[in-house]
Order: C-alpha cells, then structure tokens, then sequence
C-alpha cells in the first residue's frame, strides 16, 4: 500500500530538484500530447525550446525574449512575497490591465505635449491603478475576513469589462474612424517605454531586475522580510513576535498589484502600444506558474520567467511552423505548473510502501 509520510523537515534536495523534474516531465508528456496531434515530438519540443535560441532567425526571437519575460518576472517577484506570507493574490492580470488604462489615460491626457515628465507621471498612475485595485481584495479581507483569493480572481473579470469600456469608449482614438482602441503611444515619444527596441529592452526590463534586487534585499536584510517568511513558515509564531496580520496582508497584496500595474503600463507603452480590447494576454496567470517554479526566490523566478517566455515564443513558432493549435501550448504551459505542484509534494513528504493490514 502506497502511503504518505510528512517528513519532519522539507526536503531541501527536493525542493532543488522539483522544478528540473517539473520541466523534463512536462517536456515528456508534452511531446506525447503533441504526438497524438500528429506531430513529431521531438521537432516540437525542439521548437519551443532551442529554435528560439540558436535557428537561424534567433536574431529576431531572442530580443522577444525580453520583451516577454519583463513583464512575468516583474509580476511574479509582487506576487511572490504575499505567496511566501501565505496572502493569494490570484487576480494580478486585473491589476495589471488597471495598470495599463491608468497609465494609457494619462499619456492620452497629455497628448500631443511634448515634455519630459510626460512619461513618469504615466508609471505614476500605472503603479497606483495596480495597487489601488489589488488594495480592494486586501481591505475586504482585513474588515470582513472575505477569502482574498476569490475576489482578486472576480476583479479580473471586472477589469476586462473595464478595458473593452475604455478601448471603445474614453480612450478610443478620435481618428481612427471609429474602430476600438486607443492612439497608438509608440507614435508619441513622450510616452514611450523603449529604450533599446531592436534588443527588446524598454523600461519595463529595468524594472524588473530592479524589483529582482528588491525583493532579495527585503526578503534577506530587511526586518519586514523576515516577518514575511515567518507569516508563511509559523503563523502563530509570527503572532507572538508581533507581526500584524492585517498590516501584512495589505502590505503584500499592495505592493503586488503595484508590480501587476507597472507591468501593465509599461507593456502599454512599449510592446503592445495602445489600448485594445484584447490587450491583456494572461500575464498575470503565467506569472504564477514563475514564482512557483522559481521558488518565490527572486532569482529563481527571473531565470523562470526566461523559461516560461522561452515556451510562448517557441510556442507561437509551432504554431505558425507546426499548425499545432494555441491550445495545445496553452496546456502545454499548464503542464509545468501541474507537475511542479506534484513534485512539490515530495518536499514535504515521503512515499511509504507498506504491507496493507488485514481483518
């Protein structure tokens, strides 16, 4: 008989090992599923994974790269310190579409000025319309004990009402003969986000090694990082010590949907360039898949983000070199988070075979 045993201690060789299981088994079943599409597995897996790098044409991929890693990594650091808490934000794709209409409107606003704040002033609204929309699950949860999870997840679908509100109406572009969607801000250099755009980089990729380094520095010399890890590793522990709870959940829930928003603004700047219907692309979903298989650890998660930006890219290369369909690579995305959830169990147990008992 198969049973469970906790151990008494994690398992810090399984906690290393887990993600590297995660991706050969997610390689291994991913290339059965792409098999039974009737493709090769092999030709697929060596799409997603190695094209993108060293083809021919990896010239143009690898500056993409960049461009779709920021924004995970940047999400998953925020949300990686409440999850270490054992706070579920769950919603940092509405937090990172607000993010995006609060910084567009500004830019929009301010149109056609040509002036240097022009550009700060829309990472303002950015990081305020993230937190601010992130404060809402964590105010509710703190006045009325409501279950963070569920209504950060609810505020997505709000969010996305509120984006096709904005594409088609106060952000519409007044001349673009009354299609949805807003100017496009690549066409207006007080506004934009890039730097260097033929390598990928905008602000947005500074951002995110920046709150690489801050999340590191928080987590392993400040006194609000340790409460932070106690809260996730001993919650009654971390009641005797004084931690506030409600302090906490804010804190953590804030400054995540501040990253989602910056994330959001900064794509709306740069890659994406205006306000659309169809504008977010569940970056804020991936980027659970990054902190967890980053570890919650900072640089876990920004080589996890290179990984899983890796997948989209390789991803939209089958599909437009394959035929294989967008949601095969979609579940193929979901695979790694499921086997990195399995595997994870292993640190924190042991399988035990026993003689089952008998009457």
């Amino acid at each position: 008989m198969i049973k469970l045993e906790k151990r008494r201690q994690p398992s810090q060789a399984w906690s290393y090992a887990t993600p590297v299981l995660a991706v050969l088994a997610t390689m291994f079943f991913g290339g059965l599923l792409f098999a039974f599409l009737g493709e090769s597995p092999f030709a697929a897996i060596k799409t997603i994974f190695w094209d993108p790098l060293f083809s021919e044409f990896s010239f143009y991929y690898r500056p993409q790269l960049m461009v779709k890693a920021a924004p995970l990594v940047l999400i998953a650091v925020g949300l990686s310190l409440g999850f270490k808490a054992g706070i579920w934000n769950i919603g940092a794709e509405g937090q990172y579409i607000l993010g995006a209409i609060c910084g567009a409107a500004v830019g929009l606003a301010l149109y056609p000025l040509d002036a240097w704040y022009v550009f700060p002033l829309m990472v303002i609204a950015g990081a305020l319309g993230g937190m601010l929309w992130a404060l809402i699950p964590a105010l509710l949860k703190v006045r009325f004990g409501t279950n963070e999870i569920l209504v950060s997840l609810m505020l997505v679908y709000v969010a996305e009402q509120l984006l096709a509100s904005m594409a088609l109406g106060p952000l519409r572009n007044p001349e673009g003969y009354g299609f949805p969607g807003s100017r496009n801000l690549d066409e207006y250099p007080s506004a934009t986000s890039w730097i260097l755009e033929d390598a990928g980089i905008h602000w947005g990729t500074v951002a995110a090694l920046l709150a690489v380094v801050f999340a590191f520095v928080l987590l392993t010399r400040h006194m609000t990082g340790f409460h932070i890890r106690l809260t996730g590793d001993a919650p009654r522990a971390a009641r005797f010590a004084g931690v506030n709870p409600g302090r906490l959940t804010v804190f953590s829930l804030g400054l995540s949907g501040l990253f989602a928003g910056l994330a959001g603004l900064f794509e709306v700047a740069g890659p994406a360039g205006q306000i659309t219907i169809d504008f977010n692309s569940g970056y804020g979903f991936t980027a659970i898949i990054v902190a967890f298989l980053g570890r919650l650890n900072p640089i876990g998660i920004l080589l996890a983000g290179f990984l899983l930006a890796l997948t989209y890219i390789g991803g939209e290369i089958a599909q437009n070199q394959l035929g294989l369909p967008a949601a095969a690579i979609q579940v193929f995305q979901g695979m790694l988070l499921f086997f990195l959830l399995a595997f994870d169990l292993l640190t924190n147990y042991r399988i035990r075979l026993t003689l089952r008992e008998t009457a």
